[in-house]
């Protein structure tokens, strides 16, 4: 008995070593991230302002060229597609990264992705390994369940990037989040290694906590797509209006980077509602388990209540996102409430409202 509380302790202590190397490393690479933002050189950067009106004039243009070769048929010029929200809005092109098509910027950026997938091994060893000491799913109170979010947001970055899709603009808020979340999780919300109380000893463990990370960690990355996309958009009004006034310096060299508010609103929209199904199934897993443990699916415990109302936002935010009035900005703001709803569900509600749910352990 006393070997076996003297490994877990030993697995503990190493769980926390790793976390804390982890944050180490992902301070190297929020300093790389920022680097590449910092050295992406502005002079090879394609203006979008240049971009809005060439794209205007060929698009007025495009529909009356044609061209008749050796007394062949006339062949129009096809235009080229990019990403496009709605009827009426700007036709601009994707901004060329943190890295403004520079070599130097892009060594820095690959450094920061090198060093946030070492980061995210050693945080991952210290998940794992706090699971092995308390020998039960690592989330059962509010630390293990920051440090697991943390890992799987980074994760599902990561595998994003390893598929080729064009998300490497999401380092650098990303790795500051989990710097905060990592930091106000070893300080705020730690807590020892133990057993669970007795109302958590059950499988929905592993299923409706597991739902709930996957789908908070994949609604965080829509939420930093919105908010990115709030600020592109408002760039690109002030540059389509010329006699209106013009972003600044610094504003122009990062946001005429990122991609364009089209293209940011397109991929919200598509991973909120990927991960919305999933979220709905969190829900029903909670009330099953809730039967199984309290005898009733649903009692309005303020933790089951925010729950739900974090659903009710993001199916508002999704309904509106196909109603023609509410798309662009409006949708945005209603994505970003649902998702405030969702960090209110998880710190407000664990730490300041005391329920049935009230595992926080601090």
């Amino acid at each position: 008995m006393n070997i076996a509380a003297a490994a877990n302790e030993t697995l503990a202590h190493n769980s926390n070593v790793l976390v804390y190397s982890a944050m180490a490393i992902y301070t190297l690479a929020f300093v790389a991230h920022m680097a590449e933002w910092v050295f992406g050189s502005r002079s090879k950067v394609g203006r979008t302002a240049a971009a809005l009106t060439a794209q205007a004039t060929a698009t007025a243009a495009a529909p009356a060229r044609a061209e008749r070769q050796g007394g062949g048929t006339a062949v129009l010029e096809r235009p080229k597609v990019i990403t496009k929200t709605a009827a009426g809005s700007r036709d601009v092109p994707d901004g060329p990264g943190a890295a403004g098509g520079t070599e130097k910027g892009d060594l820095y950026g690959r450094i920061a992705i090198s060093l946030t997938v070492l980061a995210w091994a050693l945080h991952v060893g210290g998940v794992v390994t706090r699971a092995l000491s308390v020998q039960r799913a690592p989330w059962g109170n509010m630390y293990e369940f920051s440090t697991t979010f943390a890992a799987v947001a980074v994760g599902i970055y990561l595998l994003l990037l390893t598929l080729r899709k064009n998300v490497r603009w999401i380092g650098l808020p990303l790795v500051t989040t989990v710097l905060l979340d990592l930091g106000l999780a070893v300080t705020v919300l730690y807590t020892a290694s133990d057993q669970l109380v007795p109302a958590l000893h059950s499988y929905w463990l592993w299923i409706h906590v597991s739902c709930a990370i996957l789908s908070g960690a994949v609604l965080y990355l829509g939420a930093v797509a919105t908010l990115l996309f709030l600020f592109r958009d408002r760039y690109e009004a002030k540059l389509a209006d010329p006699v209106g006034k013009q972003p600044g310096a610094f504003a122009a060299s990062v946001l005429e980077r990122l991609p364009s508010a089209a293209s940011l609103d397109k991929f919200a929209y598509r991973v909120n509602a990927t991960v919305f199904p999933l979220w709905t199934f969190t829900i029903i897993a909670g009330a099953i388990w809730a039967e199984a443990a309290w005898g009733r699916y649903w009692g309005w415990d303020p933790k089951e209540v925010w729950s739900f109302i974090t659903w009710v936002a993001y199916a508002c935010y999704l309904h509106a996102r196909a109603t023609a009035g509410w798309k662009g900005r409006k949708a945005a703001w209603l994505g970003l409430i649902a998702f405030a709803c969702y960090l209110f569900n998880y710190y407000g509600v664990n730490i300041f409202v005391t329920g049935l749910h009230s595992y926080a352990g601090v």
